[in-house]
Order: C-alpha cells, then sequence, then structure tokens
C-alpha cells in the first residue's frame, strides 16, 4: 500500500465517513420512527410494526457507530445541526405521506444507506481498518434486509 493511500485514508478520514453514515443512519431512524406513528391505512398493522422494528434496529446500530468514531480518537457528531450537515437522507417531510411513499421512501433510503456502508468498507479495508469494514458489513445485511422487506410490501 502507498503512503499516499495510508494518508488518505487515515482514521481521521475513516472516522469522517462515519459521521456521514452515522448522520444518515441518525435521519433514517427518525424519519422511520415518524413513519412508525403516523402510518394509515389498510396495511396499519403490519406496517406499524415493521417500521417500529427497522427504527429500533437503526437506534442500536446508531450507538455502535458512534463508538467506533470515538475508538478511532475522533469526536463523534451528536447534534440535530450536525446530523443534518451532514446526512444524505432528506428528513421526513413536513406532513406525513401516504403509507406507500412512506415504504418507497424508507426503500430508497435504506438502499441509499446500504450503498454509503458499501463505500466505507471500502475506503477502511484500504486503510487497514477491518473493525470499521466488519460494522458496515453488518450495516450492509441490516440495510439490505429492510429494503427487501419494504420491497415485499409495494409487491
Amino acid at each position: 500500500m502507498s503512503v499516499a493511500k495510508k494518508t488518505s485514508n487515515s482514521r481521521s478520514a475513516v472516522a469522517a465517513k462515519l459521521g456521514v453514515v452515522l448522520a444518515s443512519s441518525y435521519t433514517l431512524m427518525l424519519k422511520t420512527q415518524n413513519f412508525h406513528w403516523n402510518v394509515t391505512g389498510p396495511n396499519f398493522t403490519s406496517l406499524h410494526e415493521l417500521f417500529g422494528k427497522q427504527y429500533e434496529e437503526i437506534f442500536a446500530a446508531n450507538d455502535e457507530i458512534a463508538e467506533r468514531i470515538r475508538a478511532l480518537d475522533e469526536i463523534s457528531p451528536g447534534s440535530l445541526a450536525a446530523f443534518a450537515k451532514l446526512s444524505t437522507v432528506k428528513d421526513a417531510p413536513a406532513e406525513p405521506p401516504g403509507y406507500k411513499q412512506m415504504i418507497a421512501e424508507l426503500l430508497k433510503d435504506n438502499e441509499t444507506l446500504s450503498a454509503l456502508a458499501s463505500d466505507l468498507r471500502a475506503f477502511a479495508d484500504d486503510a487497514g481498518d477491518t473493525a470499521t469494514g466488519d460494522l458496515m458489513n453488518g450495516r450492509i445485511d441490516a440495510h439490505d434486509k429492510a429494503a427487501w422487506m419494504l420491497r415485499a410490501h409495494l409487491a
């Protein structure tokens, strides 16, 4: 591995990218919880339960991501302002959409998070940071599974 590559993929660079994953994940968690609270329609019970399970899973993952940033000796972002600035996931709309739009948005957002985690996994692996790579493998699996479950509701 070249010296330039090691410098560009330093611990602080990995931590900065983890900050984007954390902010995006936190935004998705809050959006999923919002939809959990506000879903209506003929599939209320199944979607309410699905959204509940998904936001609880993301909530637990956020702690792991933030702690990984700290393990890299960097400060973890932790304010709504910081998350809004860093997130690649858009916040929930002020007026809750219909349940089909909720599903479509969460599906897209989970796919976005899976791709973001995949990019970070490759970046971390190039830096020799297998712990972050392993953490991202778990996030890819979780977001891919969430996307699959959401996609099944649109079939």
